[in-house]
């Protein structure tokens, strides 16, 4: 669950300016939307002129430095899982069109909902989201809820997709 910070740390600290997203946490309101779609460019990127294990492997090693980022973040802030912190945004979001990247090709439409179903199932939280982000504690807690998020997200985004095409209607 999101604490607002109890002190904002140095701007220009290795961990904060990871763990907000080169700040894109420190925008209000929704800083979890901002962060993630700071992130869109490089899923758009990555898919475009890479392919969707590049993609996961980013968000691997996001999610690894975002361990890292988000526990450091939090001792210089004195909070757990400061709304600030969004890598855990910004590897969701990776892992989620990772997910998706590695069934299908991903579209314009195919970003936009899995776009929205992520921040959907990052909200709502639904089990057992919500208890990961209750019970795990220091960085590997922040991000994991996010992960978890990323696979509800990928899950639904491909079920749409299998629906619409069984439809005949192309995304």
């Amino acid at each position: 669950m999101r604490k607002a910070s109890g002190t904002r740390p140095p701007a220009f600290h290795p961990a904060v300016i990871l763990a907000t997203w080169f700040w894109s946490g420190w925008l209000r309101p929704a800083p979890g939307t901002w962060g993630s779609l700071a992130a869109m460019p490089f899923v758009w990127w990555i898919l475009e002129f890479h392919d969707a294990m590049r993609l996961g492997k980013a968000a691997l090693l996001c999610f690894v430095i975002g361990c890292w980022a988000s526990a450091v973040y939090g001792r210089l802030s004195r909070s757990h899982d400061s709304g600030e912190i969004v890598i855990d945004e910004v590897a969701g979001i990776w892992f989620t069109f990772a997910f998706i990247g590695y069934y299908t090709t991903v579209s314009v439409p195919v970003l936009v909902l899995g776009f929205l179903a992520f921040r959907l199932f990052d909200i709502v939280k639904p089990f057992p989201i919500r208890l990961a982000d209750r019970r795990v504690p220091g960085g590997y807690g922040v991000m994991l809820d996010d992960l978890l998020a990323a696979i509800y997200a990928a899950a639904a985004v491909l079920g749409v997709i299998y629906l619409a095409n069984n439809m005949g209607v192309t995304l």
